[in-house]
């Protein structure tokens, strides 16, 4: 008599195509994902115990998880470097799903889920790298918050519901703290919640239609696509453990928005949307032009690319609108992130 199925079993169909399931065609993406967004909630958790949402105290509490409670530094290091590589491997599942047609029916709204969970995991990262408070976050989060102004009619009602009143202060820190929590990372563990569901309901991961007359694929059992994201875990969990360890994130005195400093700094992962506002109106190229690459990535399976077939093959060529929007995407991110670090 076979055991029942597990519970982590019951997460996946009953049985996955053997040749999809091969790390090198995914690459583990979304499951090192998964991952690291457990360990961003579990060491979050851990810092709500010392973190204070003040202006006198936000800083000060983060020094001090950092360097006097044992293994504070350890922890915060582990919350910082899971968020960072959660950008990384959230984008680049984006990427593979996009260069091996996995977007098209019957996932084309699993597709939007995606989308939306790469937007919260942005914004995420941003607020909690805001929470921290030292000089190093003080322009972005300045330049930010101005973003918000200029958008037509809804501007100033998305400053005040971020800021809390005419400036950064006490109101702004206290927001962008619940915000973190309770307005980003609630929503998007019920998106990823809602994604894995998905992916389940839609028959697992996208593989290749076999042809008229053909044998049916090879086929695995769950159990063992459970046995490889196992693995994967703890060879992801132990990069983190010796990163956190070996290489503590940067942390400021306590940031004085009257004295900013010379040289304007954004995060990593914004630094493309920092040299887009060096070429002129903020509406335009801070808010329009990144919104309207969401939007052209939202459109993709509805409008750009609808023929069939193609679902599962890399680089397939039934899927050469997502190809070149991909490589445009990556071409484009990546000259204006690089170009804003040589600066």
């Amino acid at each position: 008599m076979r055991p029942r199925p597990s519970f982590f079993a019951h997460l996946h169909p009953p049985t996955i195509p053997a040749r999809e399931a091969r790390l090198r065609h995914t690459f583990g993406l979304g499951g090192i994902s998964l991952f690291l967004f457990l360990t961003l909630c579990l060491t979050g958790a851990l810092e709500l115990f010392y973190y204070e949402p003040s202006l006198a105290g936000a800083n000060a509490s983060v020094q001090t998880l950092t360097f006097l409670v044992p293994f504070g530094g350890l922890v915060r290091g582990l919350h910082y470097w899971a968020a960072q590589l959660l950008v990384a491997s959230a984008g680049l599942h984006l990427l593979r799903v996009m260069l091996t047609g996995s977007y098209k029916a019957p996932r084309r709204f699993n597709w939007l889920l995606g989308l939306g969970l790469l937007v919260g995991v942005l914004l995420l990262d941003f607020t909690g790298y805001a929470l921290r408070w030292d000089t190093h976050i003080a322009w972005a989060l300045l330049v930010g918050t101005n973003l918000l102004k200029t958008i037509p009619l809804a501007g100033p009602l998305l400053y005040g519901m971020v800021v809390g009143g005419p400036a950064l202060g006490a109101a702004s820190l206290l927001r962008l703290y619940a915000w973190h929590i309770f307005g980003l990372a609630v929503p998007v563990f019920i998106l990823m919640a809602w994604h894995l569901f998905r992916v389940r309901r839609d028959g697992g991961i996208a593989h290749l239609a076999p042809a008229a007359g053909a044998q049916p694929a090879a086929r695995l059992p769950r159990e063992v696509l459970v046995r490889r994201e196992a693995l994967v875990a703890l060879i992801a969990g132990a990069g983190l453990l010796a990163l956190a360890a070996l290489a503590r994130p940067a942390l400021g005195p306590a940031a004085d928005f009257t004295a900013l400093p010379d040289h304007p700094v954004a995060p990593w992962f914004f630094i493309w949307v920092q040299e887009l506002l060096r070429l002129g109106e903020p509406l335009l190229w801070g808010v329009a032009v990144p919104a309207g690459l969401l939007g052209l990535l939202a459109l993709l399976p509805y409008v750009l690319d609808r023929q069939p077939g193609g679902e599962g093959r890399w680089f397939g060529r039934q899927g050469r609108a997502a190809q070149w929007l991909a490589l445009g995407l990556v071409l484009l991110l990546a000259g204006l992130t690089l170009r804003g670090v040589l600066r």
